[in-house]
């Protein structure tokens, strides 16, 4: 059996994979967060899965699942909202199924900031504005970030910063960022990106603690700071310019 590490999607079932959801149509055997993942794809799971919420359940016990259904025969669809390569953790699984000599394989998915910058309209790097994307989050309580990787030090690139699990401490990254991206600096929330009730916040870093407190977002939602969201007047990037040589490949 097989263990599948599938990235579902930020929220609407439809942007899981094909390859994701034909392996969770397969599995006899399916892990899911139930708080985080759309409820609509377990209806993609095989008639008879056994579905385990993991939302309650710590790491040992997720992994006694998993070694159950590893002496069971069965493969398993362990879905994880997002992309499983970004604040997933997944890694203490693995290393769990490594000790236990369980194969698993990772199965990609929509990350949540992808999400955030379609609904936003958005792309994160513009030519001459902006080419660098920072993904972090801040440490409150949380696992402490590593030394360097403090706001007010990334902040110091001026590159556009997307902040995860960070909605509930908007004021404090307000407060890191301001002196360096300035108060006039364009800035975005999106909370559940994709889904219906999808919130979708615009303004300036001076303004956007105030509107996501008036909308009441907590959580569930992707903090963007940075130029290029409000990039008006840029250079054509060069992949498309009507001055490149587009001679033929190897001629």
């Amino acid at each position: 059996m097989t263990v599948y590490f599938i990235g579902a999607g930020p929220g609407a079932a439809d942007l899981i994979t094909v390859r994701g959801a034909r392996l969770l149509a397969a599995s006899p055997v399916c892990l899911y967060a139930g708080s985080l993942v759309p409820v609509e794809l377990l209806a993609e799971c095989p008639e008879g899965a056994r579905l385990v919420d993991t939302a309650d359940l710590d790491i040992e016990q997720i992994t006694a699942e998993l070694v159950r259904a590893h002496a069971d025969g069965h493969d398993v669809a362990r879905l994880h909202s997002g992309d499983p390569s970004v604040f997933s953790a997944v890694n203490e699984q693995m290393k769990r199924l490594d000790e236990a000599g369980i194969p698993y394989e990772i199965v990609p998915g929509v990350p949540a900031f992808a999400a955030a910058a379609a609904s936003l309209k958005r792309e994160l790097t513009v030519p001459t504005v902006g080419q660098t994307v920072i993904l972090t989050r801040i440490a409150q309580r949380a696992t402490a970030m590593p030394p360097g990787e403090d706001l007010a030090t990334l902040g110091r690139s001026g590159a556009l910063i997307v902040l995860h699990l960070a909605a509930r401490y908007v004021d404090r990254v307000v407060e890191e960022l301001l002196p360096h991206y300035g108060a006039d600096c364009p800035a975005a929330v999106v909370a559940m990106a994709s889904r219906p009730d999808e919130i979708v916040l615009r303004g300036t870093l001076d303004s956007i603690a105030g509107q996501v407190k008036a909308a009441g977002v907590i959580r569930t939602a992707v903090i963007m700071v940075g130029r290029t969201l409000g990039a008006e007047q840029f250079r054509d990037s060069h992949l498309y310019s009507v001055g490149r040589d587009r001679g033929a490949c190897g001629s």
